[in-house]
């Protein structure tokens, strides 16, 4: 496997998959895949009044990076984050990435017998504080569907914040917490039986 940019050192990236494995044993760091083992520890935020799917102008773009946001500072405030923003593909060679991310690793998400069928996920990670609105850019592309799954969680993988195209799933390391986040912004939830 061709590895081209930034990586992360050997041990760090041994300490990043341990520190996941630990956690979320149940599944590979692939935002959308997390809420089926996960649901007892997962609610769902809309980021938009009415279940509005995507922003139309900038006063939308405004209310769903507030709410973005406002989660954000609730789980990350005075801690460093890990941003981890995936780079999809139908190969194993890991491909270049224009942010200043680092390479994590790489996931086979589907395994097929013919090539052009199997599906490749390439980690990328970022280390930073956590400050309201850094990584507004990268809200942006996810509320306009141009990014998905990504993740941003502490150092210790304990909480995660997947923000997509119309809202945000966190998973917090109980449901007790879980739920009191929950009842803070019980506006921002689905009407949906399921909280979908």
């Amino acid at each position: 496997m061709k590895g081209r940019g930034l990586q992360v050192s050997g041990s760090e990236q041994a300490a990043l998959t341990e520190a996941w494995q630990q956690r979320w044993p149940d599944c590979d760091p692939v935002g959308h895949m997390l809420r089926g083992p996960y649901r007892d520890v997962w609610v769902r935020f809309h980021s938009l009044p009415g279940s509005k799917r995507y922003p139309e102008d900038e006063s939308e773009y405004a209310v769903a990076l507030g709410r973005y946001n406002a989660v954000l500072d609730e789980l990350f405030a005075g801690m460093y984050v890990y941003v981890i923003r995936p780079i999809w593909t139908t190969g194993p060679d890991v491909p270049a990435d224009a942010s200043e991310a680092r390479y994590w690793r790489t996931l086979l998400v589907a395994d097929d017998p013919d090539p052009e069928f199997r599906t490749y996920c390439h980690l990328f990670v970022d280390r930073r504080p956590w400050q309201r609105g850094c990584i507004d850019g990268l809200l942006r592309e996810v509320a306009d569907d141009e990014v998905a799954d990504v993740l941003i969680t502490d150092v210790r993988m304990e909480r995660i914040h997947h923000p997509y195209d119309g809202g945000a799933d966190v998973f917090l390391p109980t449901p007790t917490e879980r739920d009191r986040l929950r009842d803070r912004h019980t506006d921002w939830l689905s009407s949906h039986p399921a909280g979908l």
